[in-house]
């Protein structure tokens, strides 16, 4: 009796056949739920979009290795050259000091790490804008392309045909 209320929700053709809840019916049901769930997430999937999406995700994660060693091994070392020799990935602010004697570790604020973030996600920006402006700058060469003007439809050549035929009278 407990579980008569799923079974009459969508599956009513199956449990008409049985008039008694048994598991067997449910696990009837339960398979067309999983069934139909499978199939819609096959769909899901399948769908050009997502694997789209999924190919973007993968070559951004590549790219984000590109630019994270392009900011840590080629742009921060000659600021930290300007700055006087700074190295911002170990600047911080200590809160507490490590203490060995009694097994404590040192807790601290790395913001030069958060600097060398935010330059990374400056050039992801900056590059991203720049693919978007070419993407851009194509469709509107096509939008600019002029089109070839249509033929007269057969409806426009008779019209065309009578007015002559009417001026000529």
């Amino acid at each position: 009796m407990k579980y008569n209320f799923m079974c009459v929700l969508k599956y009513d053709e199956i449990l008409e056949y049985c008039r008694f809840n048994c598991h067997f019916c449910l696990l009837i049901v339960f398979k067309f739920k999983i069934m139909g769930f499978l199939k819609e997430f096959k769909e899901f999937a399948m769908r050009g979009s997502v694997i789209d999406l999924a190919v973007g995700v993968v070559i951004g994660g590549a790219f984000g290795k590109i630019v994270t060693s392009m900011v840590d091994d080629i742009i921060m070392p000659p600021i930290g050259y300007i700055t006087g020799g700074v190295d911002f990935s170990n600047m911080r602010y200590v809160i507490t000091e490590a203490n060995e004697a009694a097994g404590t570790t040192e807790v601290a604020i790395t913001y030069g790490n958060f600097i060398n973030v935010i330059i990374q996600f400056l050039i992801i920006a900056f590059c991203i804008f720049l693919v978007i402006k070419g993407i851009n700058s194509m469709k509107r060469k096509e939008e600019i392309a002029p089109e070839a003007p249509a033929a007269p439809s057969k409806e426009e050549v008779l019209l065309t045909e009578i007015r002559d035929i009417l001026r000529s009278k």
